[in-house]
């Protein structure tokens, strides 16, 4: 039975794949994006050729009454949500933290960990009035375990706030038949390693996974959807690491 999905960050990379590839399945697709407008619409373009209902929507998932009428237009254009995908995140160029300004590091907990929360509330409120309960994918990143020394320890501890927010959302939405789970990525090749000023770095970096390679955004969707899906109806409160054995 088709779904419908909000995607957090959907206009590129993971959220790209993932939106597309539930428009394969028959799922209706919201397409968040908070710049790229082209982008996202190409996303909405590319789903509705799939043959499902698609729409793009504005919004920094940083700000609180951006995120609420970003589900507000998810639901009154598509109906009520089956499932979230709270995928939206930034990078900053590799640094130590000691060299790393109050700026970037506010901007970096704003996006990653606020605008997380605040997505993660939403979807609760909106999941629970849903009698078939619903699913919630947290895109994490397996530099919570990692650290990231030297490069981005900011964004690994974002992570690490999203892994907690995971674990404890599942234990608080469970009763109301909403799963809640979060998938790490590891070494995948999107842009956003261009945002963070190295835009080779998932080809320079491949070689030296357990599995010689870079991952793909596709490899992640493929995780994403599973617990999107009635598949994965037993899982919750769960951790899937897409990255290739690091």
């Amino acid at each position: 039975m088709g779904k419908t999905i909000l995607v957090t960050g959907g206009s590129r990379g993971i959220g790209r794949a993932t939106a597309l590839k539930a428009a394969r399945l028959g799922w209706s697709v919201a397409v968040n994006y908070v710049r790229d407008a082209d982008a996202a619409a190409e996303v909405v373009r590319e789903a509705e050729r799939a043959g499902v209902k698609a729409v793009a929507i504005q919004g920094d998932v940083a700000v609180e009454a951006d995120v609420i009428r970003m589900f507000a237009q998810a639901t009154e254009a598509l109906g009520p949500l089956d499932g979230v995908v709270v995928n939206a995140g930034i990078v900053a160029p590799a640094s130590k933290l000691q060299d790393m300004s109050v700026e970037r590091l506010r901007r970096m907990f704003e996006v990653n960990v606020l605008g997380a929360y605040l997505c993660a509330r939403e979807a609760a409120r909106h999941l629970t009035k849903n009698a078939k309960g619903g699913s919630i994918v947290i895109v994490s990143s397996v530099a919570a375990r990692l650290g990231s020394p030297g490069e981005y320890v900011d964004y690994a501890g974002s992570k690490g706030a999203t892994d907690s927010l995971a674990l404890g959302l599942s234990k608080e939405l469970g009763p109301d038949g909403v799963r809640v789970n979060a998938v790490r990525p590891g070494l995948i090749d999107t842009e956003i390693h261009a945002s963070g000023g190295y835009a080779t770095r998932a080809l320079d970096l491949g070689s030296k996974m357990p599995l010689g390679r870079a991952g793909t955004a596709e490899e992640v969707a493929e995780a994403v959807i599973w617990l999107l899906s009635d598949a994965s109806s037993y899982v919750t409160g769960s951790f899937i690491d897409v990255a290739g054995g690091r």
